[in-house]
């Protein structure tokens, strides 16, 4: 065999085949289509509507976690210095005197480098936990 025609969304397969790109024939994207006797139902509109919110969640979650983690109050600057955040952390006071909660979602590739310096600033009870969707 010459060549073969393969529908690949990383390449990984073909590098594990021992196999290589040699033209791009085409791309292609997802689309979400209803009809046009679906959409101007209103009930089935409404079901569509939450088809796509769900969707676009789990597409916006891709690549981003969360990180959860306790520290004392008089951390937080030095933490606010390090956290970066898709709006603002959320901050809640914990039972104990003084110390607070943290939560923040951030992109994935960042977690290696930032959990060190959090420990570091002061953090403790790091979590980091997987999105399956997110909601903006």
């Amino acid at each position: 065999m010459d060549a073969i025609v393969e529908l690949t969304e990383t390449g990984s397969s073909l590098a594990a085949n021992n196999l290589r790109i040699v033209e791009e024939i085409l791309s292609s994207t997802t689309r979400f289509i209803a009809n046009n006797t679906a959409w101007k139902d209103n009930w089935k509109r409404h079901k569509i509507e939450n088809i796509a919110i769900l969707l676009q969640g789990a597409l916006a979650a891709e690549g981003m976690v969360g990180l959860k983690m306790n520290l004392r109050e008089q951390d937080l600057p030095a933490i606010m210095k390090i956290l970066p955040a898709l709006k603002t952390p959320s901050i809640s006071r914990l039972t104990l005197s003084g110390w607070i909660a943290v939560e923040v979602i951030i992109e994935e590739r960042a977690v290696k480098k930032i959990i060190p310096q959090l420990k570091r600033a002061g953090a403790e009870g790091i979590i980091e936990y997987p999105l399956n969707k997110l909601i903006y």
